[in-house]
């Protein structure tokens, strides 16, 4: 955790001892009365937060605000609904690595039953985007939708810029010679990998298909280094 996230109501109330971020502050980053860390709001500016005092119950926060970080990077990430600990996977790191939105779409070859998780009802996704966007040291948050299908996503996409599919299969050429432009779109199947109505359908809507390689990776594996292709591909690092 590289900067404190609060939401903006947070930041009027003392903070509850029994908090992660109370935890942090006071057990890792070892702050003590008078001292300050970094913090943001979601969404928000970055700046300082000051530890004025340590209750009981309460740690009592002081915050001083700076500019807002920058926009996150104009690139979409839809990936096949994955297995939950996957998609926690996923969820933290697209969200470190800068991309605007996650779309995770339920695929003709994914586990129907992975969207009854409790990682989807119960809000629980949202926590690993904040902890990707601490890791980055940054306030955004990505949009995350899911459950969705994968036709209803794509209509949805900007009519500009690239698509990209990523399929082990099927594709023609490596990611790392595909051209792209912003904004960018960059599927991924579901582990069981893309069906051929799926593959059809990409390709009708302007999707390209491409490779990694011919190692055969983890998707949440694939989600990194394609995202950190496409980056390196729009001159984002």
């Amino acid at each position: 955790m590289n900067i404190v996230l609060f939401e903006r109501h947070e930041t009027e109330a003392p903070l509850p001892r029994q908090d992660r971020r109370a935890r942090h502050v006071l057990e890792v980053l070892r702050r003590r009365p008078g001292d300050s860390f970094d913090a943001g709001i979601v969404d928000g500016p970055r700046g300082r937060a000051t530890l004025l005092a340590v209750r009981t119950d309460c740690l009592v926060l002081g915050f001083a605000w700076g500019d807002e970080p920058p926009p996150l990077e104009p690139i979409a990430l839809i990936a096949g609904l994955p297995r939950p600990q996957t998609a926690r996977k996923i969820l933290e790191d697209a969200t470190a690595l800068g991309v605007s939105a996650m779309h995770f779409v339920l695929a003709e070859r994914s586990e129907p039953g992975y969207a009854r998780s409790k990682l989807w009802t119960t809000g629980e996704w949202r926590r690993h985007t904040l902890a990707g966007a601490e890791q980055a040291f940054t306030t955004r948050l990505p949009e995350v939708t899911f459950g969705r299908g994968l036709a209803a996503v794509i209509e949805a996409l900007p009519a500009a810029g690239s698509r990209v599919a990523l399929d082990n299969y099927e594709a023609p050429q490596a990611l790392t010679r595909t051209p792209m432009s912003a904004p960018a779109a960059l599927a991924l199947g579901p582990e069981r990998g893309w069906s051929p109505a799926e593959r059809t359908l990409l390709r009708e809507r302007g999707f390209v298909f491409a490779h990694l390689g011919e190692r055969v990776l983890r998707l949440e594996t694939a989600a990194v280094a394609g995202v950190t292709l496409v980056r390196a591909a729009l001159a984002l690092v």
